[in-house]
């Protein structure tokens, strides 16, 4: 059954993050380059190839999905469908390259035996020295397509290398490569090439580029080729060091078959984001890591595209700080690591603000540069819905003898007593109001989307919802909170969640039931939502009855990899909601990260509390 709206693409997912202004040290781990596609203005052979006015914007505003949880089209957020013959554009883009950490772009050059395209944003940069940003060039050295994969069949405009259009082209490029503000490793001006298999001797080419640049005064350049189709040593082919280029240059097997088509005649393929960004060995060479916030190049190929799922902020801060790790260990005089991209908006590889994510990338990149908390906080999120129970929560917390962080949610309506009632037990709290919509779930993915970014480790969902027990007894306040937050117990069980690092998740007492003693909880909503978490089959066999648990936080990220947006959730009147089956799935999520769920009782070796 189709699930999708059939109204606008500008919904928000659940992992959305507005713009903040956190600051960065002076001293950053590593330098972040952003690969950066200069296809957004017009051009007359795009007029002739394409149609008067094309730019890339109308290949990213055709697509549609193709399958369920397939977010298109991407639409640009903060910056609009932007036009790059504008300065202030460029400057923006800069302005929040700065602000979130990400060091230089490097822009795709295009120079086809003496012609450029595309090269007025570069001029731009050039001319303005207040566009202050390091850039350096890769020559995009392959043929235009119509198909936009550079294949020799159905050539718009092709390659002619020669010795002559080597130099030539070192020529043309100096003028940026002399430029204070070009991007230099040891002092040296860094210039790439896509494919340098595409060359017909890569070695001789790099010896006349090294030489013509000696002889000119510009001294040594730092060569460099991209991992797009070659993997080959760079040192082989006479360069200096290579870029890693995820996901070009992987070997995966799709998952398509695990999505739920809305497109019948769907011919794309799907494959697992999260399986790119697996640690993976040092090569005997020179090799600067990369990563990406996702890939899904459906705006260029209509139902034929190569989608990945499962991408996350949550996750690709995780690689990212991985990578930067990575560079230290192999160049630590002068670490550098490639996203590919910042703004690959028909490829879906983009850190700008779309409209479904907003700044999420953007605040996962920075995060990634700012130094882990040396003891972060457990933090409680506890959604009120009634204010008459604020007080038991607070007392709960308070007694717990845990140094809580403490988050409350609610609704708009609310908000306001809420922040008195709290104001007058004297509580220290965070209060974020939402829409009256997916219970008390849809609030915590809100909230924990934040917390996977910023050095949370432990959490503990609450919900103060007055509803009787999984079995009918008494109801949650005589029940799952005091086993959680007992002055005996919140300490063990904090401190074990710490020191075990197989255990995901803890439930409360006697919550923790099979879902073969539940058959209404396996609902259609529930397995549609293990094919977008990407299991085959469910191998955890159990579920946390009602809304409340102590995790780490890592262990809940599963449940932002299946791109929920907000439209999802019903209002707070439905019954049988996506929220009740996001709860029956937490226990998935946490397995499918390879942690446990085990109930409080059990992991003390203690009878179950009195209901």
């Amino acid at each position: 059954m189709e699930r999708r709206p059939r109204d606008h693409a500008g919904h928000r997912a659940v992992d959305y993050l507005s713009r903040t202004t956190v600051a960065l040290p002076d001293a950053l781990p590593a330098r972040l380059v952003a690969f950066y596609l200069p296809q957004f203005h017009p051009i007359a052979e795009n007029d002739a190839w394409w149609g008067t006015g094309f730019t890339e914007w109308r290949n990213v505003a055709r697509a549609l999905p193709q399958f369920e949880g397939h977010i298109q089209p991407r639409l640009p957020g903060e910056l609009g469908f932007y036009d790059l013959r504008l300065p202030d554009t460029i400057r923006a883009q800069i302005e929040l390259a700065r602000n979130y950490g990400v060091g230089a772009f490097c822009s795709y050059f295009y120079w086809f035996a003496g012609k450029t395209l595309l090269e007025a944003p570069l001029r731009t940069w050039l001319g303005d020295p207040s566009l202050d940003l390091p850039i350096c060039l890769c020559w995009a050295n392959e043929n235009w397509s119509r198909r936009w994969d550079g294949r020799a069949d159905q050539v718009l405009i092709a390659q002619k290398h020669s010795e002559a259009d080597d130099l030539a082209f070192i020529r043309h490029v100096a003028e940026y490569m002399r430029d204070p503000r070009y991007l230099r490793v040891d002092g040296k001006p860094m210039l790439l090439v896509y494919r340098p298999g595409l060359l017909p001797d890569a070695r001789a080419t790099a010896n006349r580029w090294r030489q013509w640049c000696r002889e000119q005064d510009l001294g040594e350049i730092h060569l460099t080729y991209v991992q797009s189709f070659d993997n080959v040593d760079p040192r082989d082919i006479g360069f200096d060091a290579a870029v890693s280029f995820p996901p070009n240059n992987t070997a995966q097997k799709p998952v398509t078959a695990r999505r739920h088509l809305l497109n019948p005649d769907y011919a794309g393929q799907v494959y697992d984001w999260r399986e790119l960004t697996r640690p993976r060995n040092d090569p005997p060479y020179p090799l600067y890591p990369a990563v990406n916030p996702g890939w899904d190049n459906e705006a260029r190929r209509s139902g034929q595209g190569r989608t990945y799922v499962h991408e996350s902020p949550a996750g690709y801060f995780q690689w990212l700080r991985e990578s930067i790790a990575v560079a230290k260990r192999r160049t630590l005089d002068a670490p550098l690591v490639f996203i590919n991209a910042w703004n690959e908006w028909a490829e879906g590889a983009v850190l700008e603000p779309d409209a479904a994510r907003g700044h999420a990338w953007l605040e996962a990149t920075r995060a990634a540069l700012l130094p882990p908390l040396a003891y972060p906080k457990p933090c409680a999120i506890v959604h009120i819905q009634s204010v008459d129970s604020i007080e038991h929560a607070v007392s709960a917390l308070h007694q717990s003898g845990i140094d809580w962080r403490m988050i409350v949610t609610t609704t708009y309506e609310q908000e306001t007593v809420v922040k008195t009632e709290l104001a007058r037990l004297g509580a220290t709290a965070e209060v974020i109001a939402f829409a009256n919509v997916g219970r008390d779930m849809l609030p915590f993915l809100k909230v924990s989307a934040r917390l996977l970014l910023d050095g949370t480790d432990i959490v503990l969902k609450l919900d103060t919802r007055k509803t009787g027990s999984p079995r009918g007894g008494t109801p949650w306040q005589g029940d799952p909170l005091s086993t959680l937050t007992a002055p005996a117990r919140a300490a063990r069980l904090l401190a074990t969640l710490g020191d075990d690092k197989s255990l995901g998740a803890i439930a409360p007492d006697g919550h923790v039931l099979a879902f073969a003693d539940y058959p209404g909880t396996k609902s259609g909503e529930v397995e549609n939502l293990c094919g977008r978490m990407g299991l085959g089959r469910v191998d955890e066999p159990r579920f946390i009855a009602g809304s409340m648990f102590l995790a780490r936080i890592d262990a809940l990220r599963p449940l932002f990899e299946m791109n929920l947006c907000d439209w999802e959730f019903e209002d707070n009147q439905a019954s049988d909601t996506l929220a009740t089956a996001i709860e029956r799935i937490v226990t998935l999520g946490v397995a499918q990260r390879g942690l446990r769920t085990v109930q409080a009782n059990e992991l003390l070796n203690e009878a179950p509390l009195p209901h």
